[in-house]
């Protein structure tokens, strides 16, 4: 598939990244979708694993036929039979009536079967007998049904170990697993955080009349040197909130915000160990850190630029203890539309003084944004302007001091 209409795709299914992984699944899912192969769509949970299944179904010559999403981690294991597969009247207590299952539901249809791994050992038999032959019986029914239905499959289990453990049939898994298409975790699509942030920032605040959420170069970095566990879902959620708490309404004028990394470091969910991803076989074996080369070099680099800012700060603060009257402006980089996507060159070796960054000047910070508001006349606005930093900066500043009085 060439680029243009892998783009096309992208559009269409409003799917956000270059990965070369997510790619990969992209060109596979319409690669496969005229056929009537069963699809194992594996990956974490939170990656969008649904979106492949709509593009396989959407794509194929069952497009006008019904589709249906199943969750089968959601459905009690006493019901499950009698959900897939439809039940008679007085079949069970409750069983008021006859009633179809999603196979006869989607019949010349797509069925998508979410955490497949979570199906009950009997019912593994059942809908592997329906894959083989496309046959079914209700509960409580002798009679054979039936249908003609394309099953594609997700999950977020190794199956190769429930298999091993005795867990799931493996039978079923070879005959799931005619093509496997595999959704990469966020954190293997760094370049691609940045990109999510945006659009589901803009989307949000479009609907809400907020200003849209921008972050400063660190900041960026900050967001994706996340793991994000929760993949997408988490990111989007994550995105919502922060623009509900951090922005304010859009007016002619001021249509964005810009967050400093302060700001999300306040916001970032703190990771707890027992949820993080494990480790690959060969870290795990080496004794590895779980935290990444390029991670830790993003560490440093916000630990560095945040030490120079201080320092800045202090030299503004020891000139207006001399005695001089103007405030030296510190000028801040203007954010440009594409400017996060530019490579910025990494330091090599790490200071020693990396440790000694420390936040010991906040009176003499507090002292030097009181003096420029003085100056302003109060407007946080233009002392935002002076000083180098955020206007929302200067609320937050602004909110604490009245909290201390």
């Amino acid at each position: 598939m060439n680029t243009v209409d892998l783009q096309k795709i992208k559009n269409r299914y409003d799917i956000i990244g270059n990965n070369a992984q997510l790619n990969l699944a992209l060109e596979t899912a319409m690669a496969v979708a005229a056929s009537d192969l069963a699809v194992l769509v594996s990956g974490e949970s939170g990656v969008g694993k649904d979106v492949i299944s709509r593009i396989i179904h959407e794509n194929s010559t069952r497009r006008s036929g019904p589709y249906l999403a199943i969750n089968c981690g959601a459905i009690p294991s006493g019901t499950i039979n009698a959900e897939l597969f439809g039940h008679e009247k007085g079949s069970f207590t409750g069983a008021i009536a006859t009633r179809k299952g999603y196979f006869e539901e989607a019949d010349g249809g797509t069925l998508f079967l979410d955490e497949i791994g979570e199906l009950p050992k009997d019912t593994q038999a059942l809908l592997l007998r329906v894959l083989q032959d496309g046959e079914y019986m209700k509960v409580g029914s002798s009679k054979v049904e039936k249908t003609n239905v394309r099953v594609v499959a997700a999950t977020n289990a190794n199956l190769p170990h429930l298999v091993a453990e005795g867990k799931f049939r493996e039978d079923l898994y070879y005959r799931l697993n005619a093509i496997n298409i595999q959704m990469p975790p966020l954190r293997e699509r760094k370049d691609d955080i940045y990109l999510l942030f945006r659009k589901f920032s803009s989307d949000f605040a479009e609907k809400t009349h907020l200003c849209k959420l921008s972050l400063e170069h660190d900041a960026i970095a900050m967001l994706k040197a996340y793991r994000w566990p929760g993949n997408i879902r988490q990111l989007k959620n994550f995105t919502e909130a922060l623009t509900v708490l951090e922005s304010r309404p859009s007016s002619p004028g001021m249509e964005r915000v810009e967050l400093s990394t302060e700001c999300l470091a306040a916001h970032l969910p703190q990771e707890q160990d027992s949820l993080l991803p494990a480790l690959q076989d060969g870290a795990r074996a080496s004794g590895e850190s779980s935290i990444s080369q390029d991670n830790l070099k993003a560490i440093i680099k916000v630990l560095l630029d945040l030490k120079q800012e201080v320092n800045s700060l202090k030299k503004e603060v020891d000139m207006l203890k001399g005695g001089h009257t103007a405030v030296p402006k510190v000028e801040a980089p203007a954010f440009e539309e594409a400017e996060w996507q530019e490579s910025r060159p990494e330091r090599e070796e790490y200071p020693e003084d990396v440790q000694d960054v420390k936040l010991s000047l906040k009176n003499n910070n507090d002292e030097l944004i009181r003096r420029t508001l003085e100056k302003y006349n109060g407007k946080p606005k233009d002392a935002a302007k002076e000083l180098g930093i955020s206007e929302r900066t200067i609320y937050r500043w602004l909110e604490k001091q009245k909290k201390n009085v």
